[in-house]
């Protein structure tokens, strides 16, 4: 039976504009995004097979081109659209941080860094400048490193926080292991940054460290000097 033949409420595309996004199973909204299914199979199987097949939603989102291609039902117009669809989230967060005042709502500087840092497989070091209501100027990528770390470099930061004029940034980096906990080097580099940006005048709000969970924060730990 295909999905044209299911009754209204169970179909995918109706459930959602009934009941919202959030009412669909991860193979609900991905049949939506797949469109199509195949011969004897709706997308809503289509979809579960792959969910199946990735070992979950997270791991298909995050393949790479040929692991996705490999895919039955799946190719580089697909492949395309889903990463466009990502970036549209990315971006989505980047400019609710850009109009609000991000270090006031700690969950959505959590969900964007998750989004843009998590599944990096190299080490990567970012800063969120802020204006003086602590609204988003610019995220950067400043440094990146191998699997292990990092070199960060006050003097750099210093200079973009400069450059952009910020009264405050965030500071962020990934843990490629998934393990979101900050080692001996995070808490020094923690240190020298605060010491450097003070210097200017420039208030250090945070660092997130983004692992699998939810990201560590050095402020809620009471790990987080106060710069003034």
């Amino acid at each position: 039976m295909t999905i044209c033949n299911w009754p209204l409420a169970e179909r995918p595309r109706e459930k959602l504009l009934d009941r919202g996004p959030q009412a669909l199973s991860d193979a609900e909204l991905l049949a939506i995004f797949l469109r199509t299914g195949m011969q004897g199979k709706t997308a809503v199987d289509l979809a579960r097979d792959l969910l199946s097949r990735f070992g979950g939603l997270r791991a298909l989102l995050d393949a790479d081109q040929a692991s996705f291609c490999e895919g039955p039902g799946l190719g580089p117009a697909k492949y395309v659209q889903l990463q466009a669809v990502l970036e549209l989230g990315r971006r989505h967060l980047q400019e609710s941080l850009e109009r609000d005042t991000a270090f006031g709502d700690p969950a959505a500087v959590r969900a964007y860094l998750s989004a843009r840092l998590r599944d990096r497989h190299r080490e990567v070091f970012a800063c969120l400048f802020l204006d003086t209501r602590h609204r988003l100027i610019a995220c950067e990528e400043l440094f990146l490193g191998t699997i292990d770390g990092a070199s960060v470099h006050p003097r750099e930061v210093v200079q973009q926080a400069l450059a952009h004029k910020a009264a405050a940034v965030i500071l962020a980096h990934n843990h490629p292991s998934g393990i979101a906990e900050p080692s001996r080097a995070d808490k020094a580099i923690t240190e020298r940054l605060v010491e450097a940006l003070m210097l200017i005048e420039v208030r250090v709000l945070d660092h997130f460290i983004v692992g699998d969970g939810e990201p560590w924060s050095f402020a809620e730990h009471g790990q987080l000097q106060r710069s003034f």
